[in-house]
């Protein structure tokens, strides 16, 4: 069904030749001896796994979906699923970038990223739950006391228990500040908690043994809204002293969703019933914990849609290059077929060339974003961990919802190369179109994600994080302003710096005057500031190809011809979105909600 080939190539390229990630981690002790060997072998194992054992599973695993016992409150995942899960465990995948005292392997952020794309490119449903897991570790390892992460974070950690974040319940998504559940402080300090959860991927599964479910929750006279919100750790089975599984908790499935795609994970309406949990942080302090697992969830449905966009594009390029129907415009390709491969037409080039300068761009954005984590989080210099943090917390909204925008628009793409046949199941084209759709949605909608980037991110602190990484994308434009080779990256990603300081400004201004244009500007002004980041990144990988076009290597050529593709028929979307984000709140508000 289809195919699925690791880009290891590019993902060599953006690591090594873009990032310098070897010279990068020689500034971090924690990995001053992880080299490009080393990486390198991690990327083709990788592969292996990715490409051999997930991919086959994926679209019969979309076919099969998984299945609810009512009479047990118990899911099973689709065929070879578990399976799959125990040989990921053997391997050690779950550890990659865990610490070592936990029984990690130590690994750097940025080298589990180029993973994290090659698990959901071969299996998106499948990769949410060992991905839920690193965000239930992530937030204990920050958060947890010393009792719970010697409890817990060796089996997330292993791989053997599995976790989920129990946020959203029927009356509120978004706002989490209506939430409902409560928790019941007892005397031995664990607290029961009684409420109901909907929506939560990996909710119950057959894969491993525990789950491991971090819950919002309110506790006694706590404050209304969102200031009230404590997060505890509410396993499915309660760990014995010992480390063995005891008593079952009273948290429990009570149906999985029918969704449009990713049908080979369960996403569950959870119940509690007086479950026992035990509080992450302090009390009504629990969003500021949950932030943690938020954040790397919004980082890893980015990751999702770039996955999606590469085996979409690999796809559809097999085909385009198979698929023989009409005549190339410009006279006969293939003479000796009935008709020429599709490939020779330009529109369908110009959709595999959208599909493809999507994927590269968010492979060198993810990569990036995640060589900041690593930076944040292990470089001696506390000024360089601060600067990595806000330009980390800047990025992460923009990889949500930029990635997942244009992975809708890839995926569509990609479909449609295939004419009749894309929406055809057998072809397993439609699945990644529908599965890419549910990505602009959850883990906070991206319109959510705009107004974050917009309202919090650029003008809590009057564009400070902003004008920090402008100011990169300027010292790069006045470096390289003189090349003329580099003219045609150079100049519009330096128009297109200044255009966004100023629609900045502007909105900004507006939006002291009224706070509806905010809201009015957030979703054109997230994507203007998607493509200004593309255009940077774009433009440095093409500064290398261009060095190296003559190399005898046709991946630089074919990397210069992508960026050139780019800047030529996807950048300029930001003249449009530019004239909307400015267009104001009145031509949205001014009709009366009964008249619409």
């Amino acid at each position: 069904m289809g195919q699925y080939v690791a880009p290891i190539r590019d993902m060599q390229f953006v690591l090594h030749e873009f990032l310098n990630v070897s010279d990068e981690l020689k500034q971090l002790p924690k990995f001053e001896d992880v080299d490009a060997d080393i990486i390198n072998q991690v990327l083709e194992e990788g592969a292996k796994f990715t490409q051999d054992v997930l991919f086959p599973l994926n679209h019969s695993g979309d076919r099969e979906g998984c299945h609810y016992d009512a009479a047990t409150k118990s899911v099973t995942t689709p065929k070879g699923f578990k399976e799959a899960y125990k040989q990921y465990v053997e391997g050690g995948w779950a550890a990659l970038a865990c610490d070592p005292e936990y029984g990690g392997q130590g690994l750097p952020v940025v080298l589990n990223n180029s993973f994290y794309e090659m698990l959901n490119s071969s299996n998106q449903a499948w990769s949410m739950y060992p991905g839920l897991s690193h965000g239930a570790y992530e937030c204990l390892l920050e958060h947890g006391t010393d009792e719970q992460k010697k409890t817990y974070l060796p089996k997330l950690v292993s791989g053997e228990w599995t976790g989920t974040m129990c946020l959203t319940e029927s009356h509120c998504g978004t706002d989490l500040g209506m939430l409902r559940s409560k928790a019941l402080p007892q005397d031995d300090g664990s607290w029961l908690i009684t409420g109901s959860k909907i929506f939560i991927s990996a909710g119950e599964h057959d894969v491993a043994e525990n789950i491991l479910h971090l819950v919002l929750a309110r506790v006694p006279d706590a404050p209304e809204g969102s200031k009230g919100i404590s997060l505890f750790l509410v396993p499915k089975f309660l760990p014995n002293a010992d480390g063995t599984l005891g008593e079952r908790n009273p948290i429990f499935c009570g149906a999985i969703e029918e969704k449009m795609g990713i049908h080979g994970n369960s996403t569950c309406q959870m119940n509690l019933d007086g479950a026992r949990g035990w509080i992450i942080g302090q009390p009504n302090k629990g969003l500021n914990a949950m932030f943690v697992f938020m954040n790397a969830a919004r980082l890893g449905v980015g990751m999702q849609s770039l996955g999606l966009t590469e085996v979409a594009y690999q796809n559809a390029l097999v085909y385009a290059k198979d698929r023989i129907q009409m005549r190339s415009l410009s006279g006969v390709k293939a003479p000796e077929k009935q008709a020429d491969p599709i490939i020779v037409h330009a529109d369908v080039r110009r959709m595999l060339l959208t599909a493809k300068a999507y994927a590269e761009g968010a492979r060198a954005f993810t990569s990036y974003a995640a060589l900041q984590i690593d930076r944040e989080l292990h470089h001696p210099d506390e000024e360089v961990r601060k600067d990595a943090a806000d330009e980390v917390a800047l990025l992460t909204p923009i990889i949500k919802a930029f990635i997942t925008d244009n992975g809708w628009i890839a995926t569509s793409e990609a479909m449609q190369v295939y004419g009749g046949h894309g929406y055809i199941s057998e072809w397993g084209m439609e699945q990644y179109v529908r599965d890419a759709r549910i990505n602009l949605i959850y883990e906070g909608t991206n319109t959510i994600q705009s107004l974050d980037l917009l309202g919090r991110k650029v003008l809590m602190d009057n564009g400070a994080k902003l004008r920090k990484f402008g100011e990169k994308i300027k010292n790069f434009v006045e470096e390289n302003g003189t090349d003329e080779a580099l003219s045609e990256f150079i100049t519009p990603l330096g128009d297109l710096g200044d255009k966004v300081t100023k629609l900045t400004m502007e909105i900004g201004m507006k939006a002291f005057q009224n706070p509806d244009e905010v809201g009015a500007a957030a979703v054109p002004y997230l994507r203007v500031v998607g493509h200004l980041i593309y255009s940077y990144f774009f433009a440095q990988m093409a500064k290398i190809a261009l060095a190296k076009q003559d190399s005898g290597d046709n991946f630089y050529k074919a990397k210069l011809a992508t960026a050139r593709f780019y800047f030529a028929r996807l950048q300029p979307e930001t003249a449009m979105l530019i004239r909307q984000a400015r267009s104001g709140s009145a031509n949205l508000m001014a009709l009366d909600a009964d008249l619409f």
